[in-house]
């Protein structure tokens, strides 16, 4: 099976070392992050995240389809991932691999689990048709932090993303065009953000945000799901070294504190990029008349 290329012995000495004297190789401090740089493409629901040469792309697109005949007032809401081979020699083409299971499994109780999107919002008629609202999440690039990016990304795609305005008459349904009516933002309850913390030396020292040569020389990783209100919606931990409560306790409230950052760096790009189109002058002023 594929894999990354193992560190060196030497690599390996002097990485661990380092981090025993609360040095990182790349002169981050232990519990920094890098800095997300958040772009949005011309189409609505497209965002792009880097977090150093991490670089992972999410589209949103919506459809209408049948609810599930057990949630007939509810939306249907979708994440699906792709990890290329371009990406790392550790993906495959064709064959899910440990990490984007793992991917797939976080970001879905991150995300949709804990009710960041109000599915409720995008019913049309109870038990006939719904909206369907798929977030396409593309790994272009990875050096550590994927799940952390990847949650970014998510988060900054369905908060950029407007939906066509639709009126039911009767059991016929009609989609407006951007030129016929205002296109309609999704209903965000809260936004959940994934921090991972790595363990080193027996769990004496933790590392927020680590490279793929860290991830690989941790001895056990674990991912805490917050939002701004300081609300934990899972804590993910598959194996490794143990944690006690105590240092349970300081990796919440170090994973508190990155996600207010975080959350901070995602509204500005929204702003910046509202502005850039001019989303606060005149089409601020036109508003999506519902006739439901």
């Amino acid at each position: 099976m594929p894999r990354e290329a193992e560190p060196s012995i030497n690599e390996r000495a002097f990485v661990l070392q380092a981090l025993q004297e609360g040095v990182r190789i790349d002169g981050r401090a232990l519990n920094e992050f890098r800095q997300p740089e958040i772009s949005f493409g011309d189409e609505a629901g497209v965002a792009d995240v880097r977090m150093g040469k991490t670089r992972v792309l999410a589209r949103v697109s919506a459809e209408i389809t049948q609810p599930f005949p057990d949630r007939r007032f509810d939306g249907v809401f979708t994440i699906a991932t792709e990890l290329s081979p371009m990406t790392s020699p550790a993906f495959e083409v064709g064959r899910q691999t440990e990490q984007e299971t793992l991917l797939s499994r976080l970001l879905e109780k991150a995300v949709r689990r804990s009710g960041a999107l109000d599915t409720e919002s995008l019913c049309i008629i109870a038990g006939q048709k719904c909206w369907n609202v798929r977030v396409d999440l593309h790994v272009l690039d990875y050096d550590g932090g994927l799940v952390d990016a990847s949650g970014i990304a998510v988060m900054s795609a369905l908060q950029d993303y407007k939906r066509p305005d639709v009126s039911v008459e009767g059991e016929e349904v009609r989609i407006y065009s951007s030129a016929e009516r205002v296109p309609v933002p999704l209903s965000i309850l809260h936004h959940p953000l994934c921090v991972t913390l790595s363990f080193f030396h027996g769990g004496d020292v933790v590392v927020v945000d680590a490279t793929i040569l860290e991830q690989q020389l941790s001895e056990g990783e674990m991912i805490v799901t917050a939002n701004k209100h300081g609300e934990i919606c899972q804590i993910a931990k598959s194996g490794g070294v143990p944690t006690d409560a105590l240092a349970l306790l300081n990796c919440v409230e170090t994973a508190l504190t990155k996600t207010r950052e975080i959350h901070q760096i995602i509204m500005s790009a929204l702003e910046r990029h509202n502005k850039d189109n001019d989303l606060g002058g005149i089409t601020a002023e036109l508003s999506a008349e519902n006739e439901r």
